[in-house]
């Protein structure tokens, strides 16, 4: 049988009142007590947040969740016009005196994230978020092959797109 004694810590009081504010803090005449008697935890936050999947395994690629992209000799493709977070990865491989560049464009202005003007096999991956109205262009010379693929990993919200 397990021993209780009470624990008299001004810290742990402020600690359990700032994680838990809905209790009402600590009133006159209750104390954190301990127990020596062990008590297993099971932990459910996966669950309580509507994942079932290790965050992980959420990103991996499948057939249905991926789309390829290929840009070559073209200027502002959309590569991407859909809400939400995405993981841009692939190849650009410049034979000479190419260019290319990812951009995110608003309708109004473009900002590039991805530029590249030197020869050679190049491996890419970011990831962007795109809003209502947002979109990711690439543009690649004659020269040059950009090639890749794009996978969501969470809507504009934040909620985690399983594969």
């Amino acid at each position: 049988m397990g021993q209780e004694f009470i624990i008299k810590s001004q810290s742990l009081e402020d600690k359990v009142n700032q994680l838990l504010p809905s209790q009402g803090g600590f009133q006159a005449g209750v104390d954190l007590s301990a127990s020596t008697t062990i008590i297993p935890i099971v932990d459910l936050t996966e669950s309580a947040e509507g994942s079932n999947i290790r965050e992980d395994l959420q990103t991996a690629m499948s057939h249905d969740s991926i789309t390829a992209f290929s840009v070559n000799n073209a200027t502002n493709t959309v590569i991407l016009n859909t809400t939400g977070y995405f993981r841009v990865f692939g190849i650009a491989n410049i034979v000479s005196g190419g260019s290319a560049n990812m951009n995110l464009f608003d309708g109004a202005t473009a900002k590039n994230i991805f530029l590249l003007g030197s020869a050679g096999l190049i491996n890419y991956d970011f990831t962007v978020f795109l809003a209502a109205g947002d979109s990711l262009r690439a543009t690649a010379t004659s020269t040059v092959s950009l090639v890749g693929n794009t996978r969501q990993i969470a809507d504009i919200s934040g909620n985690l797109v399983n594969p």
